[in-house]
């Protein structure tokens, strides 16, 4: 079986819990602290990932110190250097392209969501939540 066949075949909970790992592995590696939790949700052709806890000690001191702005620009600043790395980690495990990416921070609660937007497939991943089984709609029955 190739690669290709392995990641078409991966079930959903198991690509959001990749990404999910791959996400927290990048901001411990970088910031030397990673988020406390973290949840990736696929709509259709995106992926939404949100992280919890993941400020580190300068941040929240300046957080605190009312300087919240001073750390949401240097976290957009590390966002766009850190770009390719993190959408490669959306890539790998769903085999698709990724074709923009954003990313937000919030200090109040502590938040950070990463935000990817896939190459339309051919046929849209249905949408679903925590990686759980994808809901397929079914159309109703008439009524008679």
């Amino acid at each position: 079986m190739t690669t290709e066949e392995i990641r078409a075949t991966r079930p959903p909970g198991e690509m959001a819990a990749a990404i999910s790992t791959g996400l927290v592995q990048l901001h411990r590696q970088y910031y030397g602290k990673g988020p406390t939790k973290a949840k990736t949700h696929f709509v259709n052709d995106t992926v939404v990932c949100i992280l919890e806890g993941g400020f580190t000690t300068v941040e929240r001191t300046l957080i605190d110190d009312g300087q919240a702005d001073t750390v949401h620009q240097m976290r957009r600043s590390f966002q766009k250097a850190m770009e390719r790395q993190f959408t490669n980690v959306v890539q790998e495990a769903t085999d698709r392209t990724v074709i923009a990416y954003m990313s937000q921070v919030h200090d109040g609660p502590d938040l950070a969501v990463e935000l990817f937007v896939l190459e339309p497939g051919a046929e849209p991943a249905a949408a679903h939540v925590d990686g759980g089984p994808p809901e397929r709609w079914q159309p109703e029955e008439p009524e008679e």
